[in-house]
């Protein structure tokens, strides 16, 4: 788990096309590869597990720095402070009905 502040190296799509290209024509194992790229080799574990997942290596998925981190499904945090507001106002009016009976 990443502890507080810590800082992540952002490796550009081209170096890991190299690096996952070595790797998967058996050039090289992840801590060759790492070694003599000087990265970690679980980062390069990682990127070789999502690979063989179908999962988008290139892409940096971590959420930007605009402020709007992305979540589940595509929503916002906005989008899911709005529905818990919703859910809040719900509960409130089903509340209210149990006290009528």
């Amino acid at each position: 788990m990443a502890s507080k502040g810590q800082k992540y190296n952002k490796y550009s799509s081209e170096l890991k096309k190299e690096i996952l290209d070595k790797y998967f024509n058996g050039e090289g194992g992840s801590i060759t590869l790492g070694k003599e790229y000087n990265i970690s080799s679980k980062t390069i574990d990682n990127w070789i597990k999502k690979i063989k997942l179908g999962k988008d290596v290139f892409e940096d998925s971590r959420p930007g720095r605009s402020g709007r981190k992305k979540l589940t499904n595509n929503m916002t945090l906005e989008d899911y402070k709005e529905q818990c507001e919703i859910l809040k106002k719900y509960q409130a009016f089903i509340e209210t009905r149990r006290g009528k009976r």
